[in-house]
């Protein structure tokens, strides 16, 4: 008879509170009139984004994200969604890093990304009502408000080079990852805002500031939780950055990708409208004081 599996039998406390905590979750956006949804995991065609990579499924591809299928959903009447499911991406795998994990998405019709960063902190106190996280001997406070920081002055405060000196010698996600994040979400939560035009993804730009997107990125403890917009609804604009997305993948060297025609055409009937995606593993991981992603999940890619 062999030996049970002691390192998967050590987890039962982690992964019982994991289940806790989505529950809860489900609690949270159900009481507030959100619809749970679910869409297709394997699909046609991403977004063509330059730094993520999909997993090939046949003629089709394991899902990213399940953002264009959801938008597609807000342009179609429904106002308030959310979904918890699996995604997929190429070769992320690291101590906070899994190549399929699991995100939380939600989308509302009606409001901007300002909105979103409130739904943050009134999650956090759902999930964290003593309104503390504990991390490596440290306390982090989650009482509102939370800290905001342009990605501007984020660079200012500690990079070894300003923003635009990183746009134009090409290093913004090297200086982003390596100098700035591990500064951000110390002492309490941080939003990091107001990404340049150029990194916009599915953003729209600031009204007045069309230099700047309206775009936010959430860190806890120098970890990047979450990523919200508030959504670009002009489909030729949205056409124009895909394409330039898709160069840059090709130029790179990467696999070409098709452009989701079907969520560009129904774009223009969309809304105003704020959508975020979230890292549940991530979250989970801070909320139980893991030391690494594997540690809330019940099997790594290397426990197969």
């Amino acid at each position: 008879m062999s030996e049970p599996n002691w390192a998967l039998s050590r987890k039962r406390q982690r992964l019982t509170e994991r289940a806790q905590i989505i529950q809860s979750i489900r609690s949270f956006f159900i009481d507030r009139g959100y619809l749970e949804v679910e869409t297709p995991h394997r699909i046609p065609a991403n977004a063509p984004e330059p730094h993520i990579d999909a997993i090939a499924s046949g003629t089709c591809a394991l899902h990213t994200s399940p953002e264009l299928a959801m938008k597609r959903m807000l342009a179609a009447g429904y106002e308030q969604l959310f979904q918890i499911c699996r995604v997929w991406r190429e070769g992320e795998r690291g101590q906070f890093h899994l190549p399929e994990f699991t995100l939380l998405e939600w989308y509302r019709g009606g409001i901007d990304y300002n909105a979103l960063m409130n739904e943050c902190m009134e999650l956090l106190f759902v999930l964290l009502p003593e309104g503390k996280l504990n991390r490596g001997g440290r306390t982090i406070d989650l009482t509102m408000p939370w800290h905001k920081l342009t990605v501007t002055e984020a660079f200012t405060q500690y990079a070894s080079m300003d923003l635009n000196q990183a746009l134009a010698s090409d290093c913004f996600e090297e200086i982003l990852t390596g100098e700035v994040e591990p500064h951000l979400g110390k002492e309490k939560p941080t939003f990091l805002t107001e990404y340049p035009s150029s990194l916009a993804a599915l953003a729209r730009s600031k009204p007045g500031e069309p230099k700047v997107a309206e775009r936010f990125e959430l860190y806890i403890d120098g970890l990047e939780l979450a990523n919200a917009f508030s959504e670009l609804t002009d489909a030729e604009e949205q056409r124009r950055r895909f394409e330039k997305d898709e160069e840059l993948r090709r130029t790179a060297g990467k696999t070409p990708y098709p452009l989701p025609e079907k969520f560009l055409a129904e774009l223009e009937n969309m809304p105003k409208a704020a959508g975020i995606a979230l890292g549940l593993d991530r979250l989970i991981m801070l909320i139980t004081e893991a030391e690494k992603i594997d540690d809330v999940v019940a099997f790594g890619p290397d426990d197969l």
